[in-house]
């Protein structure tokens, strides 16, 4: 069985092997250099051959019609005649020359000394087309050499007394054209080993980077965001693998967040409900003896706590519809209008708080977004504002429009933000002063839902430090454009 499991895990990965991109790309590889040796051998031959048939054709017909020509100054050709103007006009570089009377019987070859002695006939094609009065050609390459023959009639006076066959065999051609052939299949031989050499190590460059990625993002499917993939070039894969360790990176600290968000989370709702829990277990075990005041007291801090829990919850959830990508639903909204409700809804917390407040609104601060989502944005930079301002002290509510852009900017005079502080505090749960923000009745997500809802809105926000003290926050959204009848 054990040797069953084994043999499974070979197959398989074998199986694998096959089908890997290393696999293809080997092929592949290989293949296209086997197509181009293919035409590389097949090509170069293919016009060396015609070539030398074009030569061939030219130089034996040019031969075929000067000895047709000698021979047509004869009234009737015979084998004396013949012979005695063939010793005059015989090319030595042929293998044969064949001359025959109109009825085809020789009376001249070549490859005899002198006449024949018996009558012999040429019944080969291209005597017997010649005698019909046409100019024959044919060559053909085998066994290394070019067999080449040519036919041509003898007129005299219109009339056909005869016909010239010429033949060569030329083997120094043919061992021309093995040789092309040969060194041809020697650079093929070399080319298909270096190009398999090529395609292995290209394959294995490839796949191996690859496989770094491959086993970067098992990692990374496994919750290890610290794996980084170290890829070297510039090419797409170095690319792709920078782009993979910004994204591990990205993960990495949305993972941090995550946690961190949790953790927060629980400790901001295990604290009133550790509150809420104490407080009903004093009331249950004083056994009836509380008197009435304390309890009122108890239950009041009760209530407070169930107030901040429902707090808490209701801005966790509004970050939860941030997070999600919600569309929004925009309309024209003239800011000045949202700022005057929000200001009126906290002017009695400003009031006990002895907070004046100073406003200045431009006109036509219109921008398309959702009221209750600008009304929420105001309502916290404002109400954060009186929490953390000194008595007595003054925020500032501006409006401003230019450049296509609204700008609305709340200014307070308290104890300000540390500089090191500014961009933390939009991290959700962040607080600057634990202390005085719990006793305020924050839990550090105000802010938070400033920032994405100012962004859900093609906006931007921005905080630093204000002249003669305290902090300003400012969000700029895009003007709305104005309406045309």
């Amino acid at each position: 069985m054990g040797r069953n499991r084994t043999e499974k895990a070979s197959s398989g990965r074998r199986g694998i092997w096959f089908h890997s991109l290393q696999m293809k790309i080997a092929v592949s590889y290989l293949f296209i250099t086997l197509t181009i040796l293919l035409i590389m051998n097949t090509y170069p031959l293919i016009a060396a051959q015609n070539i030398v048939f074009q030569t061939k054709q030219t130089a034996l017909q040019t031969e075929v019609s000067v000895v047709a020509s000698n021979l047509s100054g004869l009234e009737t050709l015979t084998a004396e005649g013949v012979e005695r103007i063939m010793e005059v006009i015989e090319d030595s570089s042929l293998n044969r020359v064949l001359v025959t009377d109109p009825a085809g019987q020789i009376l001249y070859d070549s490859q005899l000394d002198g006449a024949p002695d018996e009558k012999r006939y040429a019944l080969f094609q291209e005597a017997v087309l010649a005698l019909e009065g046409q100019d024959v050609f044919q060559s053909a390459y085998r066994n290394g050499a070019f067999r080449s023959g040519a036919a041509a009639p003898v007129v005299y006076r219109n009339e056909t007394i005869g016909a010239v066959y010429l033949y060569e065999y030329d083997s120094e051609q043919g061992l021309i054209l093995q040789g092309l052939q040969n060194t041809l299949r020697s650079i093929s031989l070399v080319i298909v080993a270096g190009g398999l050499l090529a395609s292995v190590i290209l394959a294995r460059t490839v796949t191996r980077r690859i496989s770094g990625l491959l086993s970067a993002t098992q990692s990374l499917r496994e919750g290890e965001y610290s794996h980084k993939v170290e890829i070297r070039g510039h090419d797409e894969l170095a690319m792709l693998a920078d782009e993979y360790n910004q994204l591990t990176e990205r993960l990495r600290e949305t993972d941090e967040v995550r946690r961190r968000f949790v953790s927060d989370a629980s400790h901001e709702l295990k604290t009133p409900l550790a509150t809420i829990r104490l407080l009903t277990d004093s009331i249950l075990h004083s056994g009836g003896s509380m008197d009435r005041e304390t309890m009122q007291d108890f239950v009041s801090d009760i209530g407070q706590e169930a107030g901040r829990l429902n707090r808490i919850t209701e801005k966790l959830l509004s970050l939860t519809r941030l997070d999600s990508g919600r569309a929004v639903a925009r309309e024209r909204v003239e800011l000045g209008e949202v700022a005057a409700e929000a200001l009126r809804r906290l002017a009695p917390l400003a009031e006990r708080r002895g907070i004046t407040f100073e406003t200045e609104f431009q006109p036509d601060c219109v921008i398309l977004a959702g009221f209750d989502d600008l009304y929420q944005v105001i309502f916290n930079l404002v109400e954060n504002a009186i929490k953390y301002n000194c008595p007595e002290g003054l925020v500032r509510v501006l409006l401003l429009r230019e450049n296509g852009r609204v700008s609305l900017r709340v200014e307070d005079t308290g104890i300000g933000i540390p500089e090191s502080e500014r961009e933390k505090v939009f991290d959700r749960f962040y607080r600057v002063d634990k202390a005085r923000s719990r006793a305020a009745g924050g839990a550090g997500l105000g802010l938070s839902i400033v920032r994405d809802t100012v962004h859900l809105h093609g906006g931007w926000l921005s905080v630093g430090p204000r002249a003669g003290g305290g902090t300003w926050f400012q969000a700029t959204f895009p003007a709305a454009e104005e309406e045309t009848e």
